[in-house]
């Protein structure tokens, strides 16, 4: 019998987040933080050195963007099973998650000891969601195809969408560039395919959007 404790990489950064997440995880003999991560470089290069069982990743990141993290993590490593651990809203980005790799998704307002909950479905090779999500993921299914393109968000690319969450913190246009390692000049592309994907008319209209 194996008796090694599940080794667990937290990706936040947030540090009292990564406190409560690993004090939660402490109280359970059976399972280990093993590193926690602020960015996305710093969490590869901990998945690769350490190769842990499981990662709970964050989508907002100091640097980059987790939905991105989940994608190199999961080509990294066939066999690590990701949590998504979010402020952002299930609906809008549970889906994307489970598309880039992971294998639930969890709202950071729920029951922190949901997250336990969450941790040992995964590793028991379960997907874990929300029973709001999970119905509404079965809602999507008809004869066994996913229907999208029932809101304008569905039809945004993970990078777009990306840049409109950005836009909603109250970030410039120059703040993003520098964020996401692009020039003004991309920002300010994105920004106009974002106006014309959500069929709005100016600035101000995508500023509002991305706010709500």
């Amino acid at each position: 019998m194996n008796d090694k404790p599940t080794s667990i990489l937290i990706v936040d950064d947030h540090p009292t987040m990564r406190d409560g997440i690993s004090y939660l995880i402490s109280e359970e003999k059976d399972l280990n933080v093993c590193a926690e991560a602020e960015d996305t470089l710093e969490a590869i290069r901990l998945a690769k050195e350490l190769q842990p069982d499981l990662a709970v990743v964050d989508l907002s990141l100091k640097s980059g963007h987790g939905i991105d993290l989940v994608k190199r993590l999961r080509e990294q490593s066939s066999s690590i099973k990701i949590l998504v651990n979010s402020m952002y809203p299930e609906s809008v980005y549970a889906e994307r998650s489970l598309q880039a790799g992971a294998m639930g998704y969890i709202n950071k307002q729920s029951n922190r000891h949901c997250l336990i909950e969450a941790i040992r479905a995964l590793l028991s090779g379960k997907t874990y969601l929300s029973p709001e999500m999970t119905e509404q993921v079965l809602r999507r299914q008809i004869g066994g195809k996913i229907t999208w393109g029932k809101s304008p968000i569905d039809s945004l690319s993970d990078r777009e969408l990306e840049v409109l969450s950005l836009i909603g913190q109250g970030n410039t246009t120059g703040a993003i560039a520098r964020r996401l390692h692009l020039s003004v000049h991309t920002i300010d592309t994105y920004r106009e395919k974002l106006k014309v994907k959500l069929h709005l008319t100016n600035g101000a209209e995508l500023n509002r959007f991305a706010a709500q």
